[in-house]
């Protein structure tokens, strides 16, 4: 059930937009099976929002590996998509060796970017049943830590179309487009057969894909791409900040959050009771 990517394809055939949310933990796993997302990411953003690394080019296999698996313990229905990290995938054999590690670790299929030039790696996965997600626009990985809209030239739009078709023709399940204009991806989107999902990418795709810290407002920045939907950065630091003066206040703990010991054993041990 959990690997299957049939549904997918029929979401988009009944027009029906596909809910991807980035996804670290077991708890927050949780949290997203019960608000019903339909993919959990597992994206190489665990590096700049959870581990406090400069860039998504610092994220090992062994992180992807221990947050796919926190991930899928967590869930229930979600697919659990993981990002292949930097230089994991940069041979086909290496690819491959590595995608099995993460569906090991509890991923249901695995997320690559670039365009036509990971088309042999794409291959190999999908000669092992491996589903595979592709990734254009603006990717991390390559392009580096300041995001820039892909595809505002004519050329750029050209090859960003060719590498799309190339990927769906290789056996991608789905394509995420990350910071392209909005006309360029929904005549992407329209051109393929299988879902593309959007983020930063305007309107009318088949779905979206956001990362969770900043549609929590986790950050005390809300990007022009993204939305807060809660203001978590500050609720968190008030809570925080609420704790440490109680704490410094002797306010907690209380009475309440305290056990005891039961009489006949203080008086045996020669410690008072109050």
């Amino acid at each position: 059930m959990h690997r299957d990517t049939d549904r997918f394809f029929a979401k988009k055939a009944r027009r029906e937009p596909i809910v991807a949310l980035t996804c670290y933990d077991a708890p927050t796993a949780r949290l997203e099976d019960a608000a019903a997302i339909d993919i959990a990411l597992v994206g190489d953003s665990v590096g700049t929002n959870l581990l406090g690394y400069a860039s998504e080019r610092d994220v090992t296999m062994e992180d992807m590996l221990h947050h796919t698996a926190a991930v899928a313990r967590g869930r229930t229905s979600a697919f659990v998509l993981a990002d292949m990290p930097y230089l994991s995938y940069d041979t086909p054999a290496h690819a491959l060796e590595n995608a099995r590690r993460l569906l090991a670790a509890g991923a249901d299929g695995v997320k690559l970017e670039s365009g036509r030039a990971i088309l042999p790696q794409v291959a190999a996965l999908r000669a092992e049943g491996i589903a595979v997600c592709g990734h254009l626009g603006y990717t991390p990985q390559t392009k580096g830590p300041r995001p820039a809209v892909a595809g505002r030239t004519a050329p750029e739009a050209r090859e960003l179309i060719a590498d799309a078709e190339a990927l769906r023709g290789a056996g991608v399940f789905m394509l995420v487009l990350e910071l392209v204009p909005e006309e360029l991806a929904r005549h992407i989107a329209g051109r393929l057969s299988c879902p593309v999902i959007g983020i930063g990418s305007g309107r009318g795709l088949d779905g979206e894909v956001q990362v969770v810290n900043d549609i929590l407002g986790l950050t005390a920045r809300t990007f022009r791409h993204a939305k807060a939907f809660a203001d978590m950065h500050a609720r968190a630091g008030a809570a925080i900040r609420a704790y440490a003066d109680a704490v410094r206040g002797r306010a907690f703990p209380e009475e309440r959050n305290a056990t005891h010991l039961a009489p006949d054993v203080a008086a045996e041990l020669g410690i008072a009771t109050e």
